[in-house]
């Protein structure tokens, strides 16, 4: 229906054109281009995998371990009783049943060298012919004196948190308690007149385990030679505190040497590129890579093999 014009052909003779609807993207093709749907995207092109920091710990161990070891030494001063049992005693009007023996006998004001071997001192004799091994344990939580118990827990509450911070408190817990043993041991065949005590040893292992940790994940390591710098710093003034009158200067070493090899072994970190693959996003595509780098693994097994000898 409908008017028609003059000499014009009949509807169903006229041809129909439809414009195609263009799309955004190029339709299949049988030889393996696109037309119509979005291409996948290559695994090269997907944004980089992200960094993820390490994990880090909330310190509770160290600060149980200052907290011990204070706590110890107030006992040993309890059970000491220098003003009933001697006659020139420090600080008796103040401290009382706590007072210090004699700067004399003991110029680090603590207890006297008979108290001490009663709550565990390391003592050759003791140790090897009485069979006494669980004093190389006990004498590290045993102090000498004020400033000794200072001086060691104010470098364990500095070294020992950071420590426990970045790797937890399994491993430097073990790392502490193996590093006193340590110390215990090589003092105990050097020192063979006096007693031993204090937590020298055990904190020399952290010291050298610091170390150890620093050339063992030396690739990660930005300002490489300032941290080596600062810590052979920090090693050398205690090494020094060696000389001084009343220190067990082996016990120092043999922590230190211990706590090296342990570090080698607790303190290895994955490879960056490792960890990148490990949290990258889906469908990202990387090439495999070993958690350790090989000189990493050489030197865990060297230090597992000097260790186990030792």
């Amino acid at each position: 229906m409908g008017r028609t014009p003059y000499n014009s052909p009949p509807e169903s003779a006229l041809p129909i054109k439809v414009q195609p609807r263009e799309s955004p993207y190029p339709v299949p093709h049988p030889h393996g281009q696109y037309h119509g749907y979005p291409p996948p995207l290559p695994p090269q092109h997907l944004p980089p995998p992200r960094y993820y920091a390490p994990k880090r710990w909330f310190p509770w161990l160290m600060p149980t371990f200052i907290v011990t070891n204070i706590v110890v030494f107030v006992i040993s001063m309890y059970i000491n009783d220098c003003p009933a049992r001697f006659r020139n005693c420090t600080g008796t009007s103040v401290l009382g049943r706590f007072a210090f023996q004699s700067t004399h006998e003991n110029p680090l004001l603590g207890p006297s060298a008979s108290t001490l071997l009663s709550l565990g001192a390391m003592d050759v004799q003791k140790v090897w012919h009485e069979h006494e091994i669980w004093r190389l344990v006990s004498c590290m939580w045993l102090h000498a004196g004020a400033f000794h118990v200072f001086a060691n827990m104010f470098s364990l509450l500095f070294v020992g948190i950071r420590l426990e911070q970045e790797f937890g408190f399994l491993r430097i817990g073990l790392l502490y308690l193996i590093s006193g043993v340590g110390g215990s041991l090589i003092s105990s065949l050097f020192v063979r007149d006096t007693i031993s005590v204090g937590a020298s040893g055990a904190l020399f292992g952290l010291l050298g385990a610091m170390l150890s940790e620093l050339f063992a994940n030396w690739t990660i390591y930005e300002n490489k030679c300032e941290s080596l710098l600062s810590l052979l710093i920090i090693i050398l003034i205690n090494m020094a505190l060696g000389i001084l009158p009343h220190v067990d200067n082996f016990a120092h070493l043999g922590g230190f040497f211990t706590g090296f090899l342990l570090g080698f072994v607790l303190l290895l970190r994955p490879q960056f590129a490792w960890i990148s693959a490990r949290n990258s996003p889906p469908g990202y595509v990387t090439k495999p890579k070993p958690k350790y780098k090989a000189y990493q693994c050489v030197l865990l097994i060297i230090s597992m093999i000097i260790l186990v000898a030792g």
